[in-house]
């Protein structure tokens, strides 16, 4: 059973995700593609509406981004969003005008006549404005159904067509009722049934994968412990009475003790046993010598691909790799911009080599990160299981500046430990995105006991972020900083200063390497 969807259609706006994750929550199911894809890739008998979203763009400029008129031909409602709704104006003969002063932040937004986009809003009901373009006159047909103090057509109609279109931004939480008004479209001018939760995400995924791997064929996960190799195996734990086959590789390159706690974790919440591979000595002999962290991760990536293969070829009935790749991977993979833009690719375990011949099966392929965890919830996966931060795939080898070796490893394990021990006891722990120790290639002179050293430097890195793709520095407490710097330097032999990172990305990254 396919669940009914309501496509947005992305015109680069910041936002199109909310869009998206803000439909999903009021119970419909809702998938992002580029404008310029073809209706073929995304109209099918489960669509029942198309959301236009906004833009950088403007649709005064030449060679702005446009979509065929075909797009409101296929028998179901559109809504266009900020740079939507103007390009709706100028297909249908309207005209669009760029305002004397770019519009941003909180506007009233006054309603005009009854129209079910806006019912049960309350009139005077605070919007979200980003635009340096407005609507001036309407196209044949259509009537204007809000207005704010300087903007005459903040909202229009065409209640025939079944269009509408918002010069404000109802997905974001500054505009008061804006998860009532994309309600109002999904339910009253759609005609949503609300066939989209995560419990039915389950058992349609469920039987998906018992059909494709079927009872004799089966299926190899990386599994790293971390949240979507977690949540894709306890999926996969559900789905195959048999045939399933995780294999969780350390590369000695963990954090303190994670090693045991990862089995520990499986074995207390999977039917399926844990295929592990220890393979530490190996790695840390194949990292003697480097210090460049781009050779560090390729020889981190085709040693992990050596380990897993030689672990799973002697398996015959492997037919199928699974890998934890979110909806995010799949949508940031395709540009605004139509197939000529750079595509960037997405490998969680790494790019297993061709020769292997694995179908791929990607159950959360379709999922945001905090579905995922509502996802690992419903499964009975344990909050400390969903809730860790992440995690980079080589580990702390990129958390050590220069060589990496088992000394520097175990100050580093110590020092992190204690950091994210202190996190955990003072309830910061899930207040921050990602919180972790770096081991600088640098040592400074100190005094401990009345004696000079000369020892190492640990950095601490705490950010806050919604995806990682920008992040501010923490502000923990003084208090905190300081109770973790003294029990580092009292406790970690080798090190006699601590220091905070207080960057944030851009222009810095999150990793130091």
């Amino acid at each position: 059973m396919s669940h009914q969807k309501i496509v947005v259609l992305d015109f680069g706006s910041q936002y199109t995700q909310l869009i998206a994750r803000r439909i999903r929550e009021i119970g419909v199911f809702s998938e992002i593609h580029p404008f310029s894809a073809p209706a073929a890739a995304w109209a099918d008998s489960s669509l029942i509406g198309i959301v236009l979203s906004g833009g950088p763009a403007s649709v005064l400029e030449a060679g702005s981004p446009m979509i065929d008129k075909s797009v409101f031909e296929q028998g179901v409602p559109v809504l266009g969003l900020c740079y939507g709704m103007q390009l709706i104006a100028k297909l249908f003969g309207g005209t669009v005008e760029r305002s004397r002063t770019r519009e941003y932040g909180r506007a009233v937004a006054t309603f005009t006549g009854e129209n079910p986009l806006f019912s049960g809003i309350p009139d005077g009901s605070t919007v979200w404005m980003s635009h340096g373009d407005h609507v001036d006159r309407l196209p044949t047909g259509f009537s204007t159904i809000a207005s704010t103090e300087t903007l005459p057509i903040a909202a229009f109609s065409n209640r025939d067509l079944r269009i509408f279109g918002l010069q404000f931004h109802p997905e974001v939480g500054h505009t008061e009722h804006g998860t009532g008004m994309l309600r109002n479209f999904a339910y009253k001018i759609c005609h949503a049934t609300g066939d989209w939760s995560i419990e039915s995400f389950i058992d349609t995924e469920t039987k998906s994968i018992r059909e494709r791997v079927g009872a004799v064929e089966a299926v190899v996960l990386g599994y790293s412990g971390g949240v979507d190799s977690a949540v894709t195996a306890a999926l996969l734990d559900r789905a195959l009475e048999r045939n399933f086959y995780p294999v969780f590789v350390d590369n000695g390159l963990l954090r303190l003790n994670e090693s045991k706690q990862v089995a520990a974790d499986f074995a207390a919440n999977f039917k399926h046993n844990l295929i592990i591979e220890d393979a530490s000595s190996e790695f840390l002999q194949a990292l003697s010598g480097v210090t460049d962290p781009e050779k560090k991760r390729k020889i981190i990536g085709g040693k992990f691909i050596d380990i897993f293969t030689k672990a799973v070829t002697h398996i015959s009935s492997v037919k199928y790799l699974a890998q934890g790749t979110l909806y995010p991977d799949v949508i940031e993979s395709v540009s605004t911009k139509g197939p000529s833009a750079t595509i960037k690719t997405h490998h969680n375990v790494g790019g297993l080599p061709e020769k292997l011949n694995f179908k791929l099966i990607e159950p959360l392929r379709s999922l945001f990160k905090d579905e995922v965890r509502a996802l690992g919830e419903a499964l009975g996966l344990p909050r400390h299981m969903l809730w860790r931060h992440p995690f980079p795939g080589p580990g702390l080898a990129v958390r050590i500046l220069g060589e990496v070796t088992e000394e520097r490893l175990e100050i580093l394990r110590k020092a992190d430990d204690i950091f994210i021990r202190a996190l955990r006891d003072s309830g910061e722990y899930d207040n921050v995105w990602q919180a972790f120790a770096v081991l600088l290639p640098v040592k400074t002179v100190g005094v401990m006991g009345d004696e000079r050293t000369y020892e190492n430097v640990v950095a601490l890195r705490s950010v806050d972020s919604r995806d990682a793709m920008t992040a501010d520095w923490s502000r923990l407490p003084n208090e905190l900083l300081a109770k973790v710097s003294t029990k580092i330097i009292n406790e970690v032999a080798g090190v006699n200063r601590v220091c905070y990172d207080i960057s944030s990305k851009p222009p810095a990254t999150i990793e130091w390497e």
